[in-house]
């Protein structure tokens, strides 16, 4: 056969089966819009559900997990990002029902199929709604809300903590935790953590008001605490000496040698000049039990802001099943959102949880410089001189 009949007869034969598979997936699609889907303007949460909530503040507080007042604010920040046009073929979801699609997804970690029969929209739509909702919440609020912090929000800082938690030159508590996911295909085993579960590294430093101060979000599950925390942008500027800390001064109530300001840890992390962590629980003496007992105070707070993000956003509860790169636009809308509401609404006693369900990173333990050991002994004499200590610690040691 000569080669211009072939391809000729080839051609033919790739237009045919072009025709049959055309066909083939038009009948598999029976609606251009199903039945369901359509009903969304007369029977969707949205038009439905929306209006009656604000009829009663105390319902509309337990499903939007904010006051009315919260939300209004929080939708006259964003819903100029959140607009989309209508089209000839159909009209564009709002930005208010982008937001409580959004908010209902974070506060419950219903499936998208689940919030598809509940606002009757496709799914596919809830899972870019959901994604481009959580980023424009980030852009929007996080300079505000998160700021990088100066020499000034330290000192603000350091005098929270000594006035909550009694440890002077404290400027935050660092600690990670892992948010499980679903494991993300071609990934190996880059995700697959001590815990035996798929999940990646949330990385924060907190404040005395349970707050958050920086976070880094996206590390690999499967890094140990230590590494994540020196990997990150937060690590490599407490490290380099390069987060505008405030310089040295003498601690209260002391003409002594000036000391550094400094964060607080667990037994993961590497000491540094602004970073100090417990002595080992072995063959303690009283002062340096008095030290333990003071820095777990003092550490607790991140605890407790891990707490208080699990129980007011459920989607931390449950693996995360979506794709990596909108697993990390859902965690850093949760931190931003903690930290705006904790600035609009005041906190409930029962909402703060040192238990935040979160699995804390692998302990490390590398070995610290001579100097800042001395550091951390110059700390723990002072929480036991006459100056520095408090009238109840020796009962708690």
């Amino acid at each position: 056969m000569p080669v211009e009949e072939f391809a000729f007869k080839s051609l033919i034969l790739i237009s045919r089966w072009r025709n049959r598979e055309r066909e083939r997936r038009r009948r598999l699609r029976r609606y251009w819009v199903h039945a369901l889907t359509s009903a969304r303007f007369t029977e969707g949460a949205f038009e439905v559900l929306y209006p009656e909530l604000r009829k009663y503040p105390d319902k509309f507080y337990n499903y939007f997990r904010m006051s009315m007042a919260t939300f209004d604010n929080l939708m006259e920040r964003v819903s100029p990002k959140l607009i989309r046009q209508d089209t000839i073929l159909r009209r564009s979801v709002s930005p208010t029902e982008r937001l409580m699609l959004t908010i209902r997804f974070m506060a419950t970690a219903d499936s998208f199929t689940s919030l598809h029969y509940h606002f009757r929209l496709g799914i596919s739509t809830i899972s870019t709604i959901v994604k481009d909702t959580c980023k424009v919440l980030w852009e929007e609020l996080h300079e505000e809300f998160i700021p990088t912090p100066n020499r000034d929000k330290w000192l603000e800082i350091e005098k929270k903590f000594n006035e909550v938690c009694q440890f002077p030159h404290c400027i935050g508590a660092v600690d990670g935790k892992h948010i499980r996911i679903i494991k993300p295909p071609g990934t190996g085993s880059e995700f697959f953590n001590y815990k035996k579960y798929f999940s990646i590294v949330l990385m924060a430093i907190a404040d005395a008001q349970y707050r958050f101060v920086a976070v880094d979000v996206g590390a690999y599950g499967r890094t140990n605490d230590s590494m994540v925390f020196k990997n990150s942008f937060m690590g490599r500027r407490v490290y380099n000496h390069d987060f505008d800390f405030p310089p040295p001064q003498p601690l209260p109530g002391t003409d002594g040698p000036p000391m550094p300001y400094v964060l607080v840890g667990d037994e993961a992390f590497k000491m540094s000049g602004n970073l100090i962590k417990p002595y080992s629980s072995r063959g303690l003496d009283a002062s340096r039990r008095i030290f333990n007992y003071r820095l777990t105070r003092a550490r607790r707070m991140v605890e407790c802001t891990f707490g208080i993000l699990v129980s007011k956003w459920r989607v931390f509860t449950k693996p995360i099943q979506l794709k990596i790169e909108t697993v990390d636009e859902v965690v850093k809308c949760g931190v931003v959102l903690h930290n705006f509401l904790r600035s609009k609404e005041p906190l409930l006693i029962d909402q703060i949880l040192e238990d935040s369900e979160m699995r804390s990173i692998t302990s490390f333990g590398p070995r610290s410089s001579i100097a800042v050991a001395a550091m951390r002994d110059q700390f723990a004499a002072y929480f036991s001189s006459p100056v520095g200590r408090l009238a109840w610690q020796e009962h708690y040691i």
